[in-house]
């Protein structure tokens, strides 16, 4: 294979996951900008290391060319297990898994040269993200969702315990925004689902008896 090929595909590899992870890491995702990029490029490599290898020994040794891919597949599962986080009953970056998934996929794909399927995929993942996700905030997000802003003490362990009182209350965490304060303190704003029974204001004054807590 020619370098100029060579670099064509790590370079559409390197573009592709970067986007990608540049949507990610806009909404300050578990995985963002360089975790997709570098999962896309080094899922290139793999293919075109495959199939260089494949050149080199085939005439000497029977290979399989798609080993060595089928290991990134199984493989990349560790790398987006360890983008989902618990809080409380709700279960957050399950999205920046799938898409640390695809990525991969999509570095397959383009490091064997399959470009249309990846120019295509590419498409629809964007598709998936901005505009499904509308949707989404649309139909499903504002349908019994309330937003809750609170000023959290700057340690680890207070929004541990503020997930902890909401999942006690079978409140359900959509979402969650970490605004940075004066060092000290920071505003976390949380999408959360109530179940019918618990009042919002009930909800506030719980999480108000929590040391290093203040309504926003």
């Amino acid at each position: 294979m020619r370098w100029e090929e060579v670099a064509l595909r790590l370079a559409l590899a390197l573009l592709i996951g970067g986007t990608i992870g540049a949507e990610r890491e806009r909404g300050d995702r578990p995985a963002g900008f360089r975790t997709h990029t570098m999962v896309c490029v080094g899922s290139a490599l793999v293919f075109l290391t495959s199939e260089f290898i494949f050149d080199k020994y085939h005439h000497l040794v029977n290979l399989d060319p798609t080993r060595l891919p089928a290991q990134v597949i199984s493989g990349i599962g560790f790398l987006g297990a360890g983008t989902i986080i618990h809080y409380g009953s709700s279960v957050r970056g399950l999205t920046s898994a799938a898409t640390l998934w695809v990525v991969a996929c999509l570095g397959l794909a383009i490091g064997a040269g399959f470009y249309l399927g990846a120019l295509a995929t590419w498409i629809a993942v964007y598709i998936i993200l901005i505009f499904l996700k509308k949707i989404e905030l649309s139909f499903f997000h504002d349908r019994g969702s309330t937003k809750i802003s609170l000023e959290i003490s700057n340690t680890p362990e207070i929004i541990g315990r503020v997930t902890d009182a909401m999942g006690a209350l079978n409140v359900r965490i959509r979402e969650i925004k970490i605004v940075p304060g004066d060092g000290q303190w920071a505003v976390v704003d949380f999408l959360v689902e109530m179940p019918r029974h618990i009042d919002k204001k009930v909800l506030m004054t719980q999480l108000a008896e929590i040391d290093g807590v203040q309504l926003d």
